[in-house]
């Protein structure tokens, strides 16, 4: 068998290819610490003629933890556009648009019931005593008759009234303290009483029943006889605050004339101007803001128009005296054609 495992065909004197002469120099001549040489480690290799250092074996007590991965980020929906959001609070605004007007409908509904189970709505304006021979001629309850949102508006209009009647007042007193300084001032002192006697109640009349009645019940007609009566108002606070010689206001020029005469009489006439400049003042404020307001519900001169129209045509008066010119006149075109 052993025939069989040799090779026929080797050399007889090559037994080991390590043994070959070129190998065994290139070994012999390697630099020392080639042996130890680890491609594959960190480790320098130790100097020639240096013994490596022996490491203290260590040993690792911490338990393996494992480095948590980064969490995902928060699921967060998309923004919303801006046109969105402006819908939204639009119909937000609707909603509690209309949920303020169905509380103030059910609230009038349940002060109707009341007032008509005690036997209806009763004149309480002017509040004058039970037995004085002239009767209040309005009925007057801002928090009844007036929604929540405009019942701070026509209150201070109502005050701003009060307060210009009480300035009226102590004009007279004090063209009167004028007309004692200076006879020539008789005039004054009798026009401060015609404008309080005249402005007093026209004003209550003519404006502010106009603005109660137009916040009452949303009349575009009453918004705009506010407004036109208003303005001229504005204009004799102005006037007022003015005050020129001979038209009975203590204003600005009729003070300056009156401390000519009189110191006392002149620092009181100089305050009652300065009440009249804070009257015009407020006024152009009140203007501003009612007007506002009247833009914010829905009132236009088209609905002016037509309610102007419709109380026209179901007045009484105006309808009875219709129905009396056409009479008349139909009886005059018959008797024309017989």
């Amino acid at each position: 068998m052993s025939d069989f495992d040799s090779n026929p065909f080797a050399d007889p004197d090559f037994s080991n290819p390590f043994q070959d002469p070129s190998v065994t120099q290139v070994t012999r001549n390697a630099p020392p610490g080639l042996e130890e040489y680890n491609p594959f480690t960190d480790t320098k290799p130790a100097p020639p003629g240096s013994a490596p250092k022996a490491m203290p074996p260590t040993t690792n007590t911490q338990p393996a933890i494992m480095k948590p991965t980064e969490e995902p980020p928060a699921y967060s929906q998309p923004q919303q556009t801006q046109d969105q959001a402006r819908a939204q609070a639009e119909l937000l605004r609707r909603q509690e648009e209309l949920e303020r007007k169905a509380a103030e409908l059910d609230r009038r509904e349940r002060e109707m019931q009341s007032l008509s189970a005690s036997g209806g709505r009763k004149n309480n304006w002017p509040p004058l005593p039970e037995k004085f021979p002239v009767g209040p001629c309005f009925y007057h309850d801002i928090s009844v008759d007036i929604p929540v949102e405009f019942q701070k508006t026509v209150k201070i209009m109502y005050y701003l009234w009060m307060f210009h009647t009480a300035t009226l007042f102590l004009n007279i007193f004090g063209c009167l303290a004028w007309f004692c300084v200076d006879p020539n001032r008789g005039v004054d002192f009798g026009l401060a009483m015609l404008w309080f006697m005249l402005f007093t109640p026209c004003s209550f009349v003519c404006w502010y029943r106009p603005l109660y009645g137009a916040f009452r019940s949303d009349s575009s007609f009453r918004f705009f006889v506010f407004f036109f009566v208003y303005i001229c108002q504005f204009g004799v606070h102005v006037m007022q605050a003015i005050g020129i010689t001979g038209w009975g206001a203590s204003g600005w020029i009729s003070a300056l004339t009156g401390l000519n005469k009189s110191i006392p009489v002149g620092i009181m006439m100089i305050l009652i101007a300065a009440l009249f400049t804070a009257s015009a003042v407020i006024s152009l404020i009140m203007f501003k803001k009612v007007h506002g307001l009247y833009r914010t519900t829905g009132a236009s001169f088209e609905k002016a128009q037509q309610e102007f129209a419709t109380g026209v045509m179901s007045n009484k008066t105006v309808q009875t005296a219709a129905a009396n010119a056409a009479s008349t006149a139909a009886r005059g075109a018959f008797k024309e054609q017989f």
